[in-house]
C-alpha cells in the first residue's frame, strides 16, 4: 500500500508468489487467485459469496461422505438456510464413490452445486473429479474441488479437471501456515458478492454504498498474509523443482510397499481401495486397540502417525468405525520407516492386543484393504 521502496519490494514479492501458484495449478490469469488464510477459509468463501445468493429451495447441494468437514459442513449449513436440499454421495466398502447414485440425486431437485475432495484425507481415495465435474456441468452446477490433500503431492491443473473452484493450503506443500488459496474461475468471481470487509478490498465508500475493488483484492480485506505468501511461493518453486511427478511416483510405491507389510500383521484391518487408487495415505485399525493406544505406543517408538476421525465424521460413520489410525507418506518418507511402523504394530498387538475394542461400533464391522 505503501509508495516507499520496502512497500513496492514487498508487493512485488507477494504478487510474484501469486503468480507462482498459478503456473503450479495452471490458472489462466494471477486475477483467478485468491490469497485466504487456510484451505478452510477458502472452501467457506465460495460456499457463502456463491451459494447465499445462487441457492434457494428446490435447489439440491452434493457432497460427498469422503469430504473433511470444511468442505461438508459450509455446504450443509448453506443448505439449511437456503432451504436448498443437501445430498451427500455414498461411499463403497472400498472406500470409493457410488457414483451410480448419481442418477437418483438428480431426480431430487436442480442440482446447483458438486463438492468433492480430489484425495480423500482420511482414506487417501483418489477420486474422479473430472467425470464428477462433467457431471456437474450437465446438470447445470459448478464444481468446487478440495485439494488440500492433493496439491502437495500431485501435479494440479485446473483445466483438466475442469472445476470452477479449488481450494489448498500452504502448510501441506512444506510452507508456512497461516495462508490458503482459492482458484475460481474469473466470471463467476466477478459476480460474487465479497465474503468479508475491510481495506484493501474495497474501490469507494460513501455514507450510502461500497464499491468492490478487482480480482482478486475484492476478496482479500485487511492486511494480507505477506510473509506466508512469500513462503508458500519459495516452497512451490522447491517442489517444482524436485518434480511433482517424482512426488506422486515416490509415494505411490510406498503406499504399496506399506499395504503389503501391514498385510502380514495379525488384527490390522486396512481402510480405502487399492493401492493404484489411492494416494501416499494408509489408514487402519488394530483389532481390540483403540486407535489413540495405538498412536501412543507407535509415538514411544518414535513413529508418528494421526488417530481420530480426520475431520470425517460421516465416512466414520459410514465404515462402521469411530476413530482409524492414519500413515501418511511424503516426499522425505523412505521404506525403512515403513519397517519402523510395522514393528511398532507387532509390538502394539503383543502390548495390548488382547484388549475389548472402542473402535468399532456394535454390529458394525470395518473394511478390510
Amino acid at each position: 500500500r505503501g509508495v516507499y521502496l520496502l512497500a513496492e519490494r514487498a508487493t512485488e514479492r507477494f504478487e510474484g508468489a501469486r503468480e507462482k501458484v498459478r503456473v503450479f495449478i495452471n490458472a489462466a490469469s494471477a486475477r483467478e487467485i485468491v490469497f485466504t488464510r487456510s484451505a478452510t477459509e477458502a472452501l467457506n468463501l465460495v460456499a457463502y459469496a456463491w451459494g447465499l445468493d445462487s441457492l434457494g429451495p428446490g435447489d439440491v447441494v452434493v457432497a460427498t461422505e469422503l469430504e473433511h468437514h470444511s468442505n461438508f459442513v459450509p455446504w450443509q449449513q448453506i443448505a439449511k438456510r437456503t432451504g436448498a436440499k443437501f445430498r451427500p454421495i455414498p461411499v463403497d466398502g472400498s472406500g470409493e464413490l457410488q457414483l451410480a447414485a448419481l442418477g437418483a440425486i438428480a431426480k431430487q431437485g436442480s442440482v446447483k452445486v458438486v463438492a468433492n475432495n480430489l484425495v480423500s484425507n482420511a482414506l487417501g481415495t483418489i477420486n474422479p473429479v473430472e467425470k464428477l465435474a462433467a457431471w456437474a456441468h450437465e446438470q447445470g452446477a459448478i464444481m468446487v474441488v478440495d485439494a488440500a490433500q492433493a496439491a502437495p503431492h500431485r501435479r494440479i491443473d485446473v483445466q483438466a479437471l475442469g472445476c470452477d473452484f479449488l481450494a489448498f493450503s500452504s502448510h501441506k506443500l512444506c510452507g508456512p501456515t497461516g495462508v490458503g488459496v482459492l482458484w475460481g474461475r474469473a466470471e463467476l468471481l466477478e459476480r460474487m458478492s465479497p465474503f468479508n470487509f475491510g481495506g484493501e478490498m474495497i474501490r469507494k465508500v460513501t455514507v450510502e454504498e461500497t464499491s468492490w475493488n478487482d480480482l482478486p483484492y475484492k476478496f482479500e480485506a485487511g492486511t494480507p498474509p505477506i510473509g506466508e505468501a512469500v513462503g508458500m511461493g519459495a516452497a512451490i518453486d522447491y517442489l517444482t523443482e524436485i518434480g511433482m511427478e517424482a512426488i506422486e511416483e515416490h509415494e505411490h510405491d510406498l503406499a504399496a510397499y506399506a499395504l503389503e507389510r501391514l498385510a502380514d500383521v495379525p488384527g490390522v484391518h486396512v481402510f480405502g481401495p487399492l493401492a493404484e487408487r489411492r494416494a501416499g495415505i494408509v489408514s487402519f485399525d488394530v483389532e481390540g486397540v483403540h486407535p489413540h493406544d495405538v498412536a501412543q505406543i507407535l509415538d514411544w517408538e518414535g513413529v508418528a502417525i494421526r488417530a481420530g476421525h480426520h475431520c470425517c465424521q460421516p465416512l466414520m460413520a459410514r465404515l462402521g468405525v469411530a476413530a482409524t489410525n492414519r500413515a501418511s507418506f511424503y516426499l522425505y518418507t523412505i521404506p525403512e520407516e515403513i519397517d519402523r511402523l510395522v514393528e511398532g504394530l507387532h509390538k502394539v498387538r503383543k502390548t495390548l492386543g488382547n484388549g475389548a475394542s472402542r473402535t468399532r461400533r456394535p454390529s458394525e464391522g470395518g473394511v478390510r484393504g
